[in-house]
């Protein structure tokens, strides 16, 4: 077992298997500080210049609703759920123009703020190509 893996104890790798994200990544106070460092190198980065753009110029009401639905997503407390009701994250987000660049970008700042905040290997690759799958849904443009 590597040190990315999180610990069994006596139950075996039945115990691992069934550790949710939300307890692998670290509860609640590693949520927010993903979700902190996303935004915050959206700001610094220059390669995340359109995903930047497509939020104004006020981030503190996406920090809070990422950091709510990522807690709920990731097997946490339904703090989204229990103030907004289903996501819907497609139709939230049709007025946005969402196209392979902002999805290629939106998926490196979270991949890179997962990396900086020391997000665990397996769960960051897996958590990756999830963000990938659901941005690639997101789509509302071809290019």
């Amino acid at each position: 077992m590597n040190s990315d893996t999180p610990q069994a104890g006596s139950e075996g790798t039945e115990a691992v298997a069934a550790v949710i994200p939300f307890e692998w990544i670290g509860g609640e106070s590693r949520v927010r500080a993903l979700v902190e460092r996303f935004y915050d190198l959206m700001d610094l980065e220059p390669g995340y210049a359109e995903l930047r753009a497509a939020h104004g110029s006020d981030l503190g009401q996406a920090r809070q609703k990422l950091f709510m639905f990522l807690c709920g997503w990731l097997g946490g407390p339904s703090y989204y759920t229990d103030q907004f009701g289903h996501p819907r994250l497609r139709a939230r987000h049709m007025p946005f123009s969402i196209g392979i660049k902002e999805r290629d970008q939106w998926v490196a700042c979270m991949d890179q703020a997962m990396g900086e905040t020391g997000v665990p290997a397996d769960l960051r690759a897996r958590l990756k190509e999830s963000f990938m799958g659901t941005a690639d849904w997101m789509r509302n443009k071809g290019v």
